[in-house]
């Protein structure tokens, strides 16, 4: 069962100080009738203080805490969350991090809440079992932790679970639509973590169909979708972590699919990053001249990819020249009091609107925003059960209203053409 009560003056612990947290805690902020005590923590503490001082910089009189940890190491976290003692900690560092977390929570009794799935350093690969395994722990120690609580994974399984309440007796069919319209003025630019955005998008596709999961060559399968406010949009299937909860929780779907917009220009560039062997996650030695003058060498090793982050621009930066919009929802076909229905969802998050509120683009903000909203939904008891759990096990209704109210609005169309 669900908790009713609130917690008065919680206690927030968010590890991560990068554009999605940045964006989380201007919205915290915004709502200090709902939270107490705020700390940021991060390996380096001095971009925790330069976040404070952005959001102070704004006109927002927040106390916020600042603190350093190395979210790999489980003993520097619970050292931190022995010494705040958290209600919840906000994990929006890595997903190779989410593990580490977790236990850390469990020692010291905190709960938690992170908006994508875990992955291992070594591979390229997400899923949810390696969380999902954490359940029965969670259960015994009385805690909760919210997985994937952020756009796509987390509004678009409120959307679903939106949808199975009050439209649906039976979903058949679930496309998620994501589309990035807009333009950062950057040769070559990942909206995220570098090493993270090009590592989902160079795997290969994953779709759910009739009981079974369908794998494709990565982007093989395409095709133009037309988005509100933009128009059509070349759109690859992917795989995307929250079809695997999705299709666990509604038995009905038939058919689970999940599509993103790229633009040509970016994907030439990801296949040269590709052919250069710069996407590679296993290390390579190389014979490096030291930085003294001396001409000596000595060998490193480096990871391409990593290195590739480091000279690719930073996803925080792009913000101030940014323009157009965001457009994701979820199009579903199933069945109503016995006849045929479609229903679409979604929200537009205009990029110049995100950055002069938080200093930040849409994707950060749409990821942002929804994790705030989970931290209140918790907060608030509405959201609150031992276990390990995704978003579509907990009432949408009362997520989907502060999406309203906190700078995400969505919108609904009822049988049209949805195209897919």
């Amino acid at each position: 069962m669900n908790n009713p009560t609130q917690i008065a003056n919680p206690r927030i612990l968010m590890i991560g100080a990068g554009g999605v947290a940045t964006v989380a805690a201007y919205k915290i902020v915004q709502n200090l009738d709902v939270f107490g005590e705020f700390m940021i923590a991060s390996r380096r503490k001095a971009k925790c203080d330069e976040l404070v001082n952005a959001i102070h910089a704004k006109g927002y009189k927040a106390d916020i805490k600042t603190a350093q940890v190395d979210a790999d190491d489980v003993e520097q976290l619970k050292a931190l969350f022995s010494e705040f003692k958290p209600d919840l900690v906000i994990n929006l560092a890595l997903p190779y991090q989410d593990l580490t977390i977790m236990d850390a929570c469990l020692a010291c009794g905190c709960n938690y809440l992170d908006t994508a799935n875990y992955e291992p350093k070594d591979e390229a690969h997400f899923e949810y079992s390696w969380q999902w395994a954490y359940k029965e722990k969670f259960e015994q120690a009385g805690l909760t932790a919210i997985l994937g609580c952020g756009f796509d994974p987390g509004v678009s399984q409120a959307f679903t679970a939106y949808a199975a309440k009050h439209y649906f007796d039976e979903i058949h069919y679930l496309d998620i639509v994501d589309c990035n319209a807009g333009n950062h003025h950057k040769a070559f630019a990942t909206n995220f973590n570098p090493e993270i955005n090009i590592r989902e998008i160079t795997q290969k596709g994953l779709y759910y169909e009739n009981g079974e999961w369908v794998e494709t060559e990565p982007l093989a399968v395409h095709q133009d979708i037309t988005y509100p406010n933009i128009g059509p949009r070349d759109s690859y299937l992917m795989h995307h972590e929250e079809l695997e909860s999705l299709v666990k929780n509604f038995p009905t779907i038939k058919r689970a699919r999940f599509w993103m917009t790229f633009g040509q220009q970016y994907l030439t560039y990801l296949d040269v990053i590709q052919n250069l062997g710069m996407s590679r996650i296993d290390e390579i030695e190389y014979e490096a001249p030291l930085a003294d003058g001396s001409g000596k060498t000595e060998k490193v090793k480096i990871v391409p990819l990593q290195f590739l982050k480091a000279v690719l621009p930073n996803p925080q930066d792009l913000g101030e020249n940014y323009d157009g919009e965001t457009s994701i929802g979820c199009r579903i076909r199933g069945i109503k009091d016995g006849k045929e229905t479609t229903y679409y969802v979604y929200n537009n998050c205009k990029h110049q609107d995100a950055y002069n509120e938080t200093g930040m683009q849409g994707v950060s903000y749409t990821t942002g925003v929804p994790a705030m909203i989970g931290a209140m939904m918790f907060v608030k008891g509405l959201w609150r059960k031992p276990g390990v759990w995704n978003l579509e096990d907990f009432d949408p209704d009362p997520f989907m209203e502060q999406l309203n109210k906190q700078g995400l609005p969505w919108h609904e169309e009822f049988d049209k053409d949805i195209e897919l």
